[in-house]
């Protein structure tokens, strides 16, 4: 039986790492799809000449031509401008909603019937873009941000406790960005809520850890963004619809009332399956867990409208 076909659109840190996450796990076989000439079909030629060494059976391609996607069962879209330091993921909203646009329609054209993972930033407003372009219904069109926040938070309750991260589960709702909503009290180490563990000043301080880990990493690095993390984040979300696990992960997600919010993209929990997003998971939040959520989902709102205006009209 042959592998199944996995496109990631962007050869970047993100993409490439994406790339060999997945031909690693012989989750599918990989094209890797780049605007810069020979960079992936380079990087695609290097990951297919470590396979013998870690004896892995996964084909690797590179392409520039965004055709090349036909046949995937699912699309990883990392493509776009990689944040600076300074710069909010909303400073990016106009050129990678030109760059996210274009990949979209190509989507619709070459990949119709695909499952779409993206990653590019601002995170919800260009899975808005994705849904909106492609006209695929909601559960083939998903967001990476929830796992790659709650990972973030998980690591950070780790640390601070120096507990096994195999025994946390963390749960991050809304926005990719600084009005992120982690949720402690639904957020456990071996069943034990993390409110009970770790002090209520301290955890308000790993809460704002989270919200700012993206721009941490940045400003370490100086010249580029985080790749390890999100990549892993995406490829977890890959092999639960490849691998039909029905894991409840945290997805930025199309929301038809839910949480009171409609026509938005945010993070939820939800079922990810060979379905795709198969169930959203309603959690009941207290009054200030559901303000902050609003909160979050106005501004993603506010930059989709812009998006409307701007890039749609």
């Amino acid at each position: 039986m042959s592998r199944p076909k996995v496109t990631v659109v962007g050869a970047g840190n993100v993409g490439a790492t994406v790339a060999q996450r997945i031909g690693e796990a012989e989750l599918a076989d990989v094209m890797l799809i780049d605007i810069i000439e020979g960079m992936p079909q380079g990087k695609a030629l290097d990951l297919q000449e470590s396979a013998p060494v870690l004896g892995v059976d996964a084909c690797y391609a590179g392409s520039n031509n965004l055709a090349d996607m036909a046949g995937s069962h699912v699309v990883v879209v990392t493509a776009g401008l990689a944040r600076k330091p300074g710069m909010s993921r909303e400073d990016l909203l106009q050129k990678n909603s030109q760059i996210v646009g274009g990949i979209a329609d190509a989507i619709r054209r070459h990949a119709p019937r695909s499952f779409v993972v993206v990653v590019s930033n601002p995170l919800d407003v260009m899975t808005w873009l994705v849904w909106r372009k492609t006209g695929f219904p909601r559960a083939r069109v998903m967001g990476m941000a929830g796992v790659l926040d709650a990972a973030r938070f998980a690591a950070f309750i780790g640390m601070e406790l120096g507990v096994s991260v195999k025994d946390i589960r963390a749960v991050v709702l809304g926005g990719h960005g600084d009005l992120m909503v982690p949720l402690p009290r639904f957020s456990t180490v071996a069943g034990v809520p993390v409110t009970e563990l770790i002090p209520a000043k301290r955890l308000a301080e790993i809460v704002q850890r989270t919200r700012d880990g993206g721009a941490e990493i940045v400003a370490l690095l100086k010249t580029g963004s985080a790749f390890y993390a999100p990549s892993a984040a995406a490829v977890a979300m890959v092999k639960a619809i490849l691998r039909d696990e029905k894991r409840i992960l945290p997805v930025c997600a199309l929301l038809q009332g839910e949480y009171g919010l409609s026509d938005l993209l945010v993070g939820v929990p939800a079922r990810l399956g060979a379905d795709g997003v198969e169930a959203v998971i309603e959690l009941t939040l207290l009054a200030e867990e559901a303000d902050a959520l609003r909160k979050s989902a106005q501004r993603v709102k506010s930059n989709c409208e812009w998006v409307e205006k701007n890039c749609l009209a």
